[in-house]
């Protein structure tokens, strides 16, 4: 699996303040009206030349629901981004998605709920009124060679990010795991700890990593230094 990033800017801090504003459990939905094109939270490019704007149809917003490219100032439809859309949200209304524009405007980070205690960061490159998906390794599978199982009874995923000068960002990722004893914890080295042990005798782990990141020519990106991240500092209650 890689991240989908887009899975943020200047000195923009991301993941975890992505929905503060916004339902923890409940479901944030917007009826649209016919024609309506709702730019999400900070949606609106630093060039002021694009924006991001929701728009789903009826009840609740959630049929074919997607994040759109605008061009602005007559917020005209571009092209709806990728791997947003009704098959992979929780929420429909425009607030309940964060929109990170790099300082020049040639990429954007947005933040959305994925699932109930899951923050998906999408991170795309603009240009030609287009908007291209950027894809990297998640930094889960960089420190152990693998992938979530299902037996890893994965309970939070949140991703961060802040954008640099030119093509650069620095990537955060946190994750927690409810599991039957502290071999997980070992398998992530100096990236993990236990944080609680549970009255049924299983123990939450902690996943925390950062790293310094580079987009490349294309849709993808590099990881150029990685380090664990400070324990608890993504933590979303």
């Amino acid at each position: 699996m890689r991240i989908a990033t887009s899975r943020i800017a200047g000195v923009a801090l991301v993941g975890l303040l992505i929905l503060a504003a916004g339902p923890t459990h409940a479901t944030s939905e917007h009826d649209y009206a016919k024609g309506e094109y709702a730019i999400i939270r900070d949606g609106l490019a630093p060039n002021k030349q694009m924006s991001l704007a929701a728009h789903g149809e009826g009840d609740g917003g959630q049929g074919n629901f997607h994040v759109w490219l605008m061009a602005e100032p007559r917020h005209r439809k571009l092209m709806a981004l990728d791997q947003i859309g009704s098959d992979n949200n929780l929420d429909s209304a425009p607030d309940a998605y964060h929109a990170f524009w790099s300082e020049n405007s040639r990429f954007v980070a947005v933040a959305f709920r994925g699932g109930r205690h899951e923050i998906q960061l999408n991170l795309y490159r603009i240009g030609d009124g287009r908007g291209g998906l950027i894809k990297g390794p998640t930094l889960f599978h960089e420190v152990t060679g693998r992938e979530v199982a299902g037996d890893d009874d994965l309970r939070q995923r949140i991703l961060a990010i802040d954008w640099r000068a030119g093509n650069r960002f620095r990537l955060r990722e946190y994750r927690t795991f409810v599991v039957a004893d502290d071999s997980l914890a070992k398998l992530f080295g100096a990236y993990g700890r236990v944080t609680d042990k549970l009255d049924d005798g299983k123990v939450v782990v902690e996943f925390s990593a950062e790293a310094e990141c580079e987009v490349q020519p294309g849709n993808s990106y590099r990881i150029v230094a990685r380090q664990p991240g400070k324990p608890g500092v993504l933590e979303v209650r």
